[in-house]
């Protein structure tokens, strides 16, 4: 930065950008109630995470590693990671030639307006913070694959290289309606619906499970075959078998933590609602 004092009369030591102790526990405390703010995360593991778990407009804020003053701002657009430079100025924070007294009123100003056109033209605009804490079910906290990222790899770079936390997808054997064969089908899971195809390469699905009607997901021995487990819905059950017994445990277990997200989130709904 160069300036012996920073906009607002914040006096820093020259070229080092140390703040006072007050003025560093109050941008702390700002940083800590930032849901999206990740104080070590690594460049090379946000642009991991926003790749892997993100989407396009997918935002989040960490320490930057050259001066204690600056943060990094890592936003995903479409197939790629832009980094830009936030520069706290003691009272405000200065980010490119806009500053801004808080950094939620940054994001809510880039989230009505582009934050910048890359050299491909694309226009950014921050959509979707990406949280610090995610929950996930505790089939990821077992299956985790850890891969270093480029050069420079420490512990702290080796970051998950999983599909978006909560999904799933692969063949499933499925028992019919009316007739009781069985037929492969490929399977999705994303958010709250369990989608089937009739195999991996079709995109219209021929039937989409909205989960918030599912009532249980079980084992089920009642079936000549092996490795059967079952979703029980309001006008049907739907029997499914997999390969093996682990990938059906997989399965049923990423559904039972769904679930219990779904009743979660209407309990907490009921909670909060007026009498």
């Amino acid at each position: 930065m160069g300036k012996a004092e920073a906009r607002g009369g914040a006096k820093m030591s020259r070229g080092t950008g140390v703040l006072p102790a007050e003025q560093e526990g109050d941008v702390l405390e700002e940083l800590q109630s930032l849901g999206w703010y990740h104080d070590n995360l690594t460049r090379h593991a946000a642009e991991a995470l926003l790749l892997s778990n993100g989407c396009d407009g997918s935002y989040l804020l960490r320490k930057s590693n050259e001066r204690n003053d600056l943060y990094s701002l890592s936003v995903r657009a479409r197939d790629s990671v832009k980094h830009f430079h936030v520069e706290h100025m003691g009272s405000s924070f200065k980010f490119g030639f806009n500053e801004f007294p808080s950094l939620k009123e940054l994001v809510m100003h880039f989230a009505n307006q582009p934050l910048i056109g890359s050299e491909t033209g694309t226009l950014i605009v921050l959509k979707h913070p990406y949280p610090r804490k995610v929950e996930e079910p505790s089939i990821y906290e077992s299956v985790r694959v850890h891969t270093a990222m480029q050069t420079g790899k420490t512990e702290n770079d080796l970051v998950l290289n999983a599909p978006s936390l909560g999904t799933k997808e692969g063949y499933l054997i499925k028992q019919g309606k009316i007739v009781k064969n069985w037929k492969m089908r490929w399977f999705t899971l994303h958010r709250n619906e369990l989608k089937y195809f009739k195999d991996q390469t079709s995109t219209e699905p021929i039937r989409v499970l909205d989960l918030t009607e599912c009532s249980a997901v079980q084992f089920d021995y009642s079936q000549e075959r092996v490795n059967c487990f079952c979703l029980v819905f309001p006008l049907r059950t739907y029997y499914l078998c997999a390969k093996t017994g682990i990938e059906a445990d997989e399965w049923i277990k990423i559904l039972r933590w769904k679930l219990a997200q779904i009743r979660k989130h209407q309990d907490q709904r009921d909670a909060t609602s007026p009498l």
